[in-house]
């Protein structure tokens, strides 16, 4: 894969870093969102509201709250942000509508993501969507 540069307008990357709910990670990530490279960026027709969705709805999850998955054997910490659409952006800028995708997307295995994932005070998913 050859890398182009690609200069981006200050004032632009600034607003789109400024949102409510930040667009981007990197000029990359936007690029990637316009030219439909990322797997899991489709917004949710009308009656396909994800239950992320359904849990920022009703307060249970808030948009930029950040989540955390552990993986011990891996020795490694994934961090994801819950957006105002309710989907998970995970590090590298791709965002994903249920949380066992972002699992997918960063282990490439089915995993349970309601289950792996954790609010900062410790909190699994499951526990929300169960209240």
């Amino acid at each position: 894969m050859m890398l182009r540069k690609i200069d981006v307008d200050d004032e632009v990357y600034a607003h789109l870093e400024q949102a409510a709910t930040p667009l981007v990670d990197t000029p990359n990530s936007v690029l990637r969102r316009l030219l439909g490279l990322d797997h899991d960026t489709s917004i949710p027709k009308p009656g396909q509201i994800s239950p992320l969705a359904n849990l920022v709805a009703s307060g249970r999850l808030l948009a930029g709250q950040r989540l955390t998955w552990h993986r011990r054997n891996h020795k490694r910490t994934h961090l994801a942000v819950v957006t105002k659409d309710g989907r998970l952006r995970l590090e590298n800028g791709t965002t994903h509508k249920s949380p066992s995708g972002a699992c997918g997307a960063i282990s490439g295995i089915a995993i349970n993501g309601w289950s792996a994932w954790h609010t900062e005070d410790g909190t699994p998913l499951q526990a929300l969507r169960d209240t």
